[in-house]
């Protein structure tokens, strides 16, 4: 499927909003999106064509999987990262090309207040170094026509291997893709060994995935747009501030500044904006987690399903649905979601009666299955996430879990009426 291909399936299905009057990149179009919540595609913005919200919901997510929202979990938890991968000389992307870049030509969006610059937030960074890849969203301001400031995080794969390249006085290069197969961009947010986001998202499809060879020596999947270049070695540009999925404000660092030497793109180009800390940014953060918590929850007891909930930034809260076999497995569930995923803050353990996407039914576990003194765990002076505002400034924080299974000898106490067919 290709990323056109995505978008007439949601028009057809009702789900696309479309905006045809001119609308500005600087706010409104961030704006307009953020109150629609679906997805809409804009026909004029500055002149360009651009979609947000493309997978808005877990429901779009499913959609894009071919499968109920329930069972998304279990597929991405089933999955190896072993499709196939083809190369080839042709791609729609070639359509234009254009050596004398202008990144202003394209309709990045400035989104909110105090952001310290318009941002590309759906660029997958494509890298390569030596004999390693890597395929990975990264935040991109705009400092230039032809110069983007690039968030690379410690210790992810973009930054080690820039960090090999520097130490070497070299260059990295990169292609940025925006607007690929949906599947890919999801495949390319999740922790997946090392080089192996593309042959993930084809075990995804289900199918084969194409790529094809910039100058730079960088092998790209078909997309609309991208941006081909190289990472400096020593040159610095002050990131930020960036509103982060937590809603709030990022603070500015002086971050790698990769220089923009030629754009392909197709004819008539779709932009992919991706709302900071709208409900797409938070699935794409979160979901890729869920099969790591689902995973180690499994090797403790009997799991059923895992969310990262929104509420909870779709990475700091997450719930837990077991199905208890003794009356340790709650805490050990606890445990087990912690260590696969060190940004946890909270997580709540459910039976398998209660429904995970319903915070009213989580709500009710908590409220009737669990005792404060004895059902909640926690663990002070640990590695949390860097987004937390309550965290410390070294990463450090507390992190809460809460055992809302039942007693399983007294079961039948907290059995729920059921009015019979």
């Amino acid at each position: 499927m290709s990323f056109r291909n995505f978008i007439d399936r949601l028009k057809n299905d009702g789900k696309l909003e479309e905006i045809t009057y001119p609308v500005s990149r600087n706010f409104e179009a961030p704006k307009i999106a953020r109150n629609i919540g679906s997805p809409v595609l804009f026909h004029d913005i500055d002149g360009n064509k651009a979609i947000m919200n493309l997978l808005g919901s877990r429901d779009e997510l499913a959609s894009l999987f071919n499968i109920s929202k329930d069972n998304i979990i279990h597929k991405l938890s089933n999955v190896e990262p072993n499709g196939e991968i083809r190369i080839v000389d042709e791609s729609p992307t070639k359509q234009i090309v254009d050596d004398e870049v202008d990144l202003t030509k394209y309709p990045i969006m400035t989104h909110f207040e105090k952001d310290g610059g318009p941002y590309i937030t759906s660029g997958i960074v494509v890298s390569e170094y030596g004999d390693t890849t890597n395929a990975s969203i990264h935040r991109l301001m705009v400092v230039g026509k032809n110069k983007l400031a690039a968030r690379l995080v410690p210790p992810r794969h973009t930054y080690i291997l820039h960090k090999k390249a520097s130490e070497n006085g070299e260059r990295l290069p990169v292609a940025i893709v925006i607007g690929a197969d949906p599947v890919i961009g999801f495949a390319s947010t999740t922790r997946v060994p090392t080089g192996k986001e593309f042959e993930y998202a084809a075990a995804l499809r289900g199918g084969t995935i194409e790529l094809f060879k910039c100058d730079n020596g960088i092998k790209v999947p078909h997309s609309e747009i991208v941006l081909e270049g190289y990472i400096e070695p020593e040159e610095r540009a002050e990131e930020g501030p960036f509103v982060d999925i937590t809603g709030t404000y990022d603070h500015v660092r002086p971050e790698p500044v990769i220089t923009i030497t030629k754009i392909m793109h197709r004819k008539d180009p779709i932009y992919h904006g991706i709302l900071p800390a709208g409900a797409e940014h938070l699935l794409m953060m979160g979901v890729p987690y869920e099969p790591k918590i689902y995973n180690a929850v499994d090797e403790v007891t009997t799991v059923k399903n895992v969310v990262l909930t929104e509420g909870g930034c779709c990475y700091l809260h997450a719930v837990v649905q077991i199905e208890k076999q003794t009356e340790g497995d709650g805490k050990n569930a606890i445990m087990a979601a912690f260590a696969a995923h060190s940004s946890l803050k909270h997580v709540v353990v459910v039976d398998n009666d209660i429904d995970i996407f319903d915070s009213d039914d989580i709500e009710f576990a908590i409220a009737t299955r669990l005792k404060g003194d004895s059902d909640i765990l926690t663990v002070s002076n640990v590695r949390g996430s860097s987004l937390d505002p309550r965290g410390e400034s070294d990463g450090t924080t507390t992190k809460i879990g809460l055992d809302a299974t039942k007693i399983l000898k007294e079961s039948e106490k907290f059995e729920r009426a059921r009015i019979p067919e």
